[in-house]
């Protein structure tokens, strides 16, 4: 049987080691970490992400806040919100929750948060920092597969990393940081995607298998090799007419047929997704104690 590396465990340590930490910045009568989410239009996804985060914020002692903003705001207005923000010292990381609407440009949008402030990690002066391997902020989702190959000792030296999946929010930055010549990293990094004749032909030769292209259950036993970790990004919303809500969350591997083959396995929900919350507010008190000069 594998190991189930379990993402709400390591989430929680995460989390209860910031609220010490702010505790202690409270008992000394100091400034605590900020955070500041804005949301343009109704999402419904956003909105529930938007809500996690703030409750996750309040729970561990952040000052926290969300703005909201309807469907058909300028860009300009925007901008100008996030220019705010940039100037405001008791707000510490800045999140612009994605997507926004189609007359708002993102990578505009994106750019204009100030690095010190993008605890997203998604701003070029991260990216960039990121591949050349300086210190920075590290996108929340890759940040976490991170941590939870670390927690669970899972060493990718010389491992062959296959990423399936290449987005800027997770495949493109997890291949980054697998490739740093850095401990808990310094992996042989293959990146595959949709363009591939056979996708099998490269997931069969992970050592560490991280799925991340979107596709429920598209990761099937018959295209891992026996004794592999598997990394599950996906979170697909399947029709389930046996359950209340008629379906069921699953992410982009079988996980009943994979895990009978895997060494270690996250499962969907419970393993990846609650760490990029996590991740946020670890970024968030980074970005704090770098502004605050605090070393703890």
């Amino acid at each position: 049987m594998p190991t189930i590396i379990d993402g709400k465990l390591v989430a929680e340590e995460i989390k209860n080691e910031l609220a010490q930490k702010v505790e202690i910045l409270k008992n000394e009568g100091k400034k605590v970490p900020g955070l500041v989410t804005i949301l343009v239009g109704d999402n419904p996804a956003s909105q529930v992400y938007i809500k996690m985060k703030n409750k996750a914020c309040g729970k561990i002692g952040f000052l926290s806040k969300v703005e909201l903003m309807p469907e058909n705001t300028e860009e300009k207005d925007l901008l100008d919100l996030i220019e705010k923000y940039n100037n405001d010292s008791n707000y510490h990381g800045i999140l612009v929750q994605l997507p926004l609407p189609k007359q708002i440009n993102e990578d505009k949008v994106i750019a204009s948060i100030s690095p010190a402030k993008d605890v997203d990690g998604f701003h070029p002066v991260s990216v960039g920092n990121l591949v050349i391997g300086n210190d920075t902020f590290f996108p929340c989702t890759p940040f976490g597969i991170m941590k939870l190959l670390e927690k669970y000792k899972i060493d990718p030296k010389g491992k062959h990393v296959v990423v399936v999946g290449r987005s800027n929010i997770v495949g493109k930055p997890i291949a980054n940081m697998m490739l740093q010549k850095q401990k808990g990293a310094n992996a042989v990094v293959t990146i595959c995607h949709s363009a591939a004749d056979d996708l099998s032909y490269f997931t069969k030769q992970a050592d560490i298998l991280i799925a991340a292209i979107g596709r429920a259950n598209f990761i099937t036993a018959d295209m891992v090799k026996d004794d592999c970790v598997v990394i599950d990004v996906g979170i697909n919303r399947v029709d389930d007419s046996s359950t209340e809500k008629g379906y069921k969350i699953v992410g982009d591997v079988d996980f009943e047929n994979v895990k009978t083959k895997a060494a270690f396995i996250t499962p969907v929900p419970g393993g990846v997704g609650v760490m990029t919350i996590a991740m946020l507010l670890y970024n968030t008190y980074k970005a704090y104690a770098k502004f605050e000069k605090i070393n703890n």
